[in-house]
């Protein structure tokens, strides 16, 4: 895949949305790091991982604001984002830390 260099920052309404969306995931993931320490060192582990999948979104979302990926590439990451949380939801031990960490 080559990219073009003439391509120009997504200006407008979708640029905007993207970023507060990105923002609104930095303050998740943010206010959630604390409650990561307490967690013993497996759980920890876990919520690592989650919190990491929120904050590879985010980072999607700051691309596409920025216009450095399409609408179908922010679409596509943001299903692979949701089946890894889906995948760890699903494991026993997962579900564990996911209701510790999920309570926003």
């Amino acid at each position: 895949m080559t990219w073009r260099r003439d391509r120009r920052v997504r200006s407008g309404s979708s640029a905007r949305r993207a970023l507060r969306t990105a923002a609104m995931l930095d303050e998740l993931v943010d206010s959630q790091l604390p409650l990561v320490v307490g967690l013993s060192e497996p759980s920890a582990r876990r919520a690592s991982e989650y919190l990491a999948a929120l904050v590879m979104l985010g980072q999607a979302y700051r691309w596409y604001g920025a216009g450095w990926i399409g609408r179908r590439e922010l679409h596509e990451r943001g299903r692979q984002c949701v089946a890894v949380l889906d995948r760890m939801a699903r494991r026993p031990e997962g579900a564990r830390t996911l209701r510790h960490i999920g309570r926003f």
